[in-house]
């Protein structure tokens, strides 16, 4: 999950990606620019969203947002500045959604004046934003490490005139539209049903499965796992969740997979909440001697990539947009200086990725071609 560090991943893949471009700023990708204005791109799946926002907010679709040539020209003229204030920036999802918002920034002309790293500590955070306000951006995207202890600085950024545009989830007591402008996350709810399909076909809708959730209060997982345990029991009765287990944080994923083959050695399937802990449930697996295991997640990053192209135990998941999530928080950030409305909740649409479509899939999510280690795999592997 985007929320917490891929420290499972090796030294040396880490290079590949660096050197291969995904975790630099400075690429150049495109957006849904065009004589037309701005959008997220409009080749996305065209599914219902399903997810609810924090407040229980419908959902309005991304890819219903845009940002007509005038408007932006408009938005240019005012000179405006903007900061993104991050959990934590040492991860793939949060990479892109920065560079995602700073591409759609600099086709708006607005000057993004710093990106910070709370680097997961509500307290740092704090203090990023209050550094940030001593430069007097305009604008602020953020993602709170925590709801309660950092709604001060964030209610303070708002009554100084700050707008806000939240990923995710929002500091608790803000409203909006009085105190921040919009919420934008995945379909959270839609990937954990798209993970439970491709769970149950890739065992032909019948055996013994565990679940490892999240145990945490945590808006966007608990979504994960409430839609895939729902989609599992209501739709496939010969699946049987057999087993559940929780992670604290990234790298429980092993510790709790062993412990939960260990305890069901027949188990035929595990669902992982997000793709760092699956990581480690893919090592449980491969110490236990079951390559068998059929194993999904959500969150489509290096390691999860190269197994699905690879054709291992990770069957699929439902993978998040952050680039076009960054396009679309940018996008209502220019709502909010152009005093147009703007929906309290906005959610990219869920996506699937499995074997069939693995590199299509991975230029989706990060505007760019697979690294060459998965693109070579998905060749050697091609049904």
């Amino acid at each position: 999950m985007h929320n917490n560090n891929r420290s499972t991943l090796s030294s040396g893949v880490r290079s590949l990606l660096i050197a291969g471009g995904l975790m630099t700023a400075s690429l150049a990708f495109s957006t849904g620019v065009s004589a037309a204005g701005l959008t997220i791109n409009q080749s996305l799946p065209d599914s219902a969203i399903l997810s609810k926002g924090p407040g229980g907010e419908s959902a309005v679709s991304a890819k219903t947002l845009s940002l007509s040539e005038t408007e932006l020209q408009q938005i240019r003229d005012g000179g405006y500045t903007a900061a993104i204030a991050m959990h934590y920036a040492g991860n793939d999802w949060s990479q892109a959604q920065v560079n995602g918002l700073q591409a759609a920034f600099d086709k708006m002309g607005i000057d993004v004046v710093a990106v910070t790293d709370a680097q997961f500590k509500p307290e740092k955070q704090v203090a990023d934003i209050e550094t940030l306000l001593a430069r007097s951006p305009d604008v602020i995207v953020s993602i709170p490490v925590d709801a309660v202890s950092t709604a001060h600085a964030y209610k303070r950024a708002a009554e100084a005139g700050v707008k806000l545009v939240f990923m995710d989830n929002k500091p608790n007591q803000l409203e909006a539209p009085a105190d921040y402008i919009s919420v934008v996350s995945a379909d959270n709810y839609g990937n954990g049903i798209v993970a439970a399909h491709i769970l149950a076909k890739s065992l032909n809708g019948k055996g013994k499965i565990g679940v490892i959730y999240h145990a945490a209060d945590f808006f966007v997982t608990k979504q994960r796992t409430d839609a895939f345990e729902a989609t599992i029991k209501s739709e496939y009765p010969g699946i049987e969740i057999v087993a559940r287990g929780g992670i604290s944080g990234p790298n429980d994923g092993e510790k709790v997979a062993s412990a939960m083959l260990t305890k069901n050695p027949a188990l035929d399937g595990i669902f992982v909440v997000w793709d760092v802990p699956a990581e480690g449930a893919l090592t449980a697996a491969r110490t236990a001697g079951r390559s068998d295991l059929a194993i999904t997640t959500i969150d489509l990053g290096i390691i999860a990539a190269l197994d699905i192209a690879r054709g291992g135990p990770i069957k699929g998941l439902g993978a998040q947009l952050p680039y076009e999530q960054g396009t679309a928080e940018a996008i209502l950030a220019g709502y909010a200086l152009l005093g147009k409305e703007a929906p309290s909740y906005v959610a990219v649409p869920a996506l699937s990725v499995t074997q069939d479509n693995i590199l299509d899939a991975w230029q989706l999510v990060y505007n760019q071609p697979a690294p060459s280690m998965i693109q070579d795999a998905a060749k050697r592997n091609e049904k």
